[in-house]
């Protein structure tokens, strides 16, 4: 096929049906993110359906304008996480294609990367190893000299991404199979390449699931929101994310492109979901079913439990992203949403999840999600920490083969005894217990009091932090950490290394650049 046409656009939604339809129970059996209740395919199926019957209420005068009535049947007819992401799938290319009779393989191409844009900005909190990855992998991919390369390009990198879902995503490796909501996608995709090429499509797939007997149905612990969202003004739609993250997990606020959104949230409180619909627009079409709790396909393999890190700083976060630790990285004096923070815990295959915050701020968000409706049946124990060296600290003792309890408390008294110190730059004058700090100045910290002003230079932060050590030492200790941040001259841990091996040469001295941009130097002792 030279370009895509109306007739081709036509022939692509009902090969999309045809393929969901089919693959339906398939999907369904595979479908364990985010929440295991087996309706993905179901919902995709509906939401393909419904936009298919969209283009029999019009008059199509080129693939730009099939398109468009497409993805708007897409968006009022969508179901559930997966059917709103499609929709957007499908408004990207939409939007892309503008109302062009005709779209050949460059045309395609860039509109395939729109749509990978499109669908990742209305989803609140994108995931990796979700359907958007695969989107991601097949916007990227599409490259070639027709449109039957295109395709073809596209697709076979959608489901080269779709194999690899089970290693991006901890709950699809427990239980054994691709994302759900992704393999929706590479069939569309599959069904593209089919209609442009004239060539079947493969529907067999390798991964499903294999299921296990249950003795009586779970109850729900909360509850699928979805409707349609008109009279919702732009300035409006950010402050009405932030309410639904607030909620729960899973949001999405997609557009049809003419004012119209489909809302979605995974969350616990139907009313407060509706309300905040009520306050920004006028709710319509509201749909509501319930979630039950997350049972994994296969039992784990491992232990039932696992630990997880939120910190600040780039580089601290890779580096306990290396030690096996699932991290959240948040950015300096920002908190972290509701929504981040679910997703961090209901993300892991475990009953039992452990979380070490960095510092007081993220303690705080940490706890209010261990009590949120939303957690389920899973048990979340909170370690607080008051900086990174303490979570450094708690993770050198965490041994998966001790029982839990036991290696809740080996961790949590290994954060409290170990000291803190840190060296910040003043951003303005303050007036402290050991005197006036200007603007520029070093101040030092230990456990939370100021011990020292000096005026900031290369030189100086050495001796300062060898006044903190000499200080915080002074009471005993073995190990010393260094965590260096984004503004630490190179080569400060080592000049620090050589002052205290020659001071102490029977302390331990380790250090790891952290990329924290609210302290130059954060400082342990164990």
């Amino acid at each position: 096929m030279r370009a895509l046409d109306e007739a081709a656009v036509v022939a692509w939604a009902s090969a999309c049906v045809h393929s969901l339809d089919v693959l339906r129970p398939a999907i369904n059996g595979i479908n364990v993110y985010p929440v295991a209740d087996s309706d993905t395919g179901s919902n995709l199926l509906h939401t393909i359906t419904g936009a298919r019957d969209a283009l029999a209420d019009g008059e199509l005068t080129g693939a730009g304008q099939a398109l468009s009535l497409l993805a708007r049947g897409a968006v009022r007819n969508a179901r559930g996480n997966s059917g709103v992401i499609l929709s957007q799938v499908l408004r990207g290319l939409a939007e892309s294609a503008a109302g062009a009779p005709e779209l050949g393989g460059d045309d395609l191409a860039q509109a395939l990367v729109h749509a990978d844009r499109v669908a990742t900005e209305a989803v609140a909190r994108p995931v990796a190893g979700t359907m958007l990855t695969v989107l991601h992998a097949a916007a990227k991919a599409a490259k070639g000299d027709s449109l039957d390369e295109v395709v073809v390009t596209a697709a076979k990198a959608a489901s080269t991404a779709l194999a690899q879902t089970p290693q991006q995503l901890p709950v699809l490796a427990s239980a054994g199979v691709v994302d759900a909501g992704a393999r929706g996608l590479v069939a569309v995709l599959d069904a593209l390449a089919g209609v442009v090429t004239g060539t079947a499509t493969e529907l067999a797939h390798s991964c499903e699931a294999h299921t296990q007997a249950t003795s009586a149905a779970p109850a729900p612990y909360a509850w699928e929101v979805m409707y349609l969202l008109e009279e919702v003004t732009e300035p409006d739609l950010h402050q009405f994310r932030h309410a639904l993250s607030s909620l729960g997990d899973s949001v999405t606020v997609a557009g049809d492109g003419s004012g119209a959104f489909a809302v979605h949230v995974h969350c616990a409180d139907i009313g407060a979901a509706i309300e905040a619909g009520l306050e920004v627009g006028r709710p319509r079409r509201i749909r509501v079913e319930p979630l039950v709790t997350p049972i994994p396909l296969v039992a784990p393999t491992g232990p039932d439990r696992t630990v997880v890190a939120v910190v600040r700083g780039d580089g601290l976060a890779e580096l306990l992203r290396e030690e096996g630790v699932a991290v959240l990285a948040v950015s300096q004096g920002a908190r972290p949403s509701v929504e981040e923070m679910l997703g961090l815990v209901t993300e892991r295959a475990v009953g039992h999840i452990t979380i070490l915050p960095g510092d007081a701020q993220l303690t705080t968000a940490a706890d209010e999600t261990a009590g949120h409706a939303m957690i389920g049946d899973r048990e979340v124990v909170v370690i607080p920490c008051a900086s990174p060296v303490q979570v450094l600290a708690a993770l050198a003792v965490h041994d998966p083969a001790r029982r839990v309890n036991d290696d809740v408390v080996a961790m949590a008294e290994a954060a409290a005894a170990t000291r803190r110190g840190e060296l910040v730059v003043a951003e303005e004058e303050s007036i402290t217990w050991v005197g006036l700090a200007h603007a520029g100045d070093l101040i030092g910290f230990v456990d939370g009091e100021v011990v020292l002003v000096e005026p900031l230079s290369e030189e100086n932060l050495v001796t300062a932090a060898m006044t903190l050590l000499r200080r915080m030492l002074a009471v005993g200790g073995e190990l010393v950490t260094v965590i260096t941040g984004a503004a630490a001259p190179e080569g400060v841990a080592g000049e620090l290394a050589d002052q205290l091996c020659e001071e102490r040469p029977e302390v331990e001295f380790v250090s790891y650049p952290g990329g924290q941009t609210e302290a130059v130097l954060l400082i342990g002792v164990e």
